[in-house]
């Protein structure tokens, strides 16, 4: 993704079977590898930044801290860029950037940091499993888009049985934790990185992936530093009552999370389709579930590895089928 040594290209052309990120140009397809270690990165890493998350928000404000998060990461990354001979953006590639990263970082990442703080980690991993409905709808209404198969959106609607099993909301005692307006925050989430992810694969800004990521970590902190000023953060901070872990969770969240998670994603949307690169959202609550039985000794019952059968089946159907281009719709 870091490309700084120019290379000799063909002629430009729009690839229309596969709008990217941004670029128009035909680009080599990434290695198999390349895509294999990807995927690992997001479902590991995110899988891991829920409970980064809660332990971050405990001592520090929601907003405040994923704002100071991206604003951090994406300017450390956009200064390696430069470092390494990237050009500076065009006012064109800010703009679209910027409007990617408010829908993916303030409406998807900031929903998550408030509501952490009053809905468990794992149902706030199972929630955002139907993320990738979302996305397969949006891309499939989206002018231009791709309709997904029948057998695609047959292994979306398993992977949500799956994390649905995993958490067991209905059983006894479990409801009684949920907290409503978190709930719906975390669903108005889960629409706006639907719409931003989409919107990133079909605005035609030219940014190359790291570049994109940066300067969308940038947009989405600036329209998070503006909600945390709005909700009050800046009077709820006090610097000396962070606490130890909050500032390790912090430090997670803007290497492995930002600069690793989110620029990986981003690379995803390019190389991949939608509903594969929305694959992470049924390895997360597994990963998470596998960090409470090492770190909190929690147990690991029938239930759950039935759930993670699912789960992985789910994922290995939706990376391997691949989706038609969109019909003409009929009036």
């Amino acid at each position: 993704m870091y490309r700084s040594q120019p290379r000799l290209r063909p002629p430009e052309r729009e690839d229309i079977s596969h709008p990217g990120v941004g670029n128009i140009r035909a680009e080599r397809m990434p290695s198999r590898t390349a895509l294999v270690a990807a995927f690992a990165a997001i479902y590991l890493i995110w899988g891991s930044t829920y409970l980064a998350i809660r332990v971050a928000v405990e001592t520090m404000p929601p907003f405040l801290m994923a704002s100071i998060r991206f604003l951090l990461a994406g300017g450390l990354l956009l200064t390696v860029l430069r470092l390494r001979g990237a050009v500076w953006p065009t006012l064109h590639q800010w703009r679209a950037n910027a409007i990617i990263g408010t829908f993916l970082l303030l409406g998807g990442n900031g929903s998550v940091a408030w509501a952490v703080q009053y809905v468990p980690s794992g149902i706030t991993a199972l929630v955002i499993g139907i993320g990738p409905l979302f996305i397969v709808l949006t891309e499939w209404a989206w002018p231009g888009g791709t309709r997904p198969t029948g057998i695609t959106l047959a292994a979306l609607l398993l992977g949500f049985a799956g994390v649905t099993w995993l958490a067991a909301p209905w059983e006894t005692g479990r409801s009684d934790s949920l907290h409503l307006g978190g709930i719906a925050a975390i669903l108005l989430g889960c629409v706006s990185w639907g719409i931003g992810s989409i919107y990133s694969r079909h605005a035609k800004h030219g940014a190359e992936p790291f570049l994109a990521s940066a300067l969308q970590m940038l947009g989405g902190g600036v329209a998070l530093l503006v909600m945390a000023l709005v909700h009050g953060d800046l009077g709820r901070l006090e610097i000396a009552a962070i606490s130890l872990s909050s500032w390790g969770a912090f430090g997670y969240l803007i290497g492995a999370g930002s600069l690793v998670g989110f620029s990986t994603y981003v690379w995803l949307l390019k190389h991949s389709t939608p509903a594969r690169a929305a694959t992470y959202a049924y390895v997360n609550p597994i990963v998470a579930v596998i960090l409470g039985w090492l770190i909190l000794d929690e147990t690991i019952t029938p239930r759950t590895v039935v759930a993670a059968i699912v789960i992985v089946v789910a994922v290995a159907i939706i990376t391997t089928e691949k989706a038609r281009p969109a019909r003409p719709r009929t009036a």
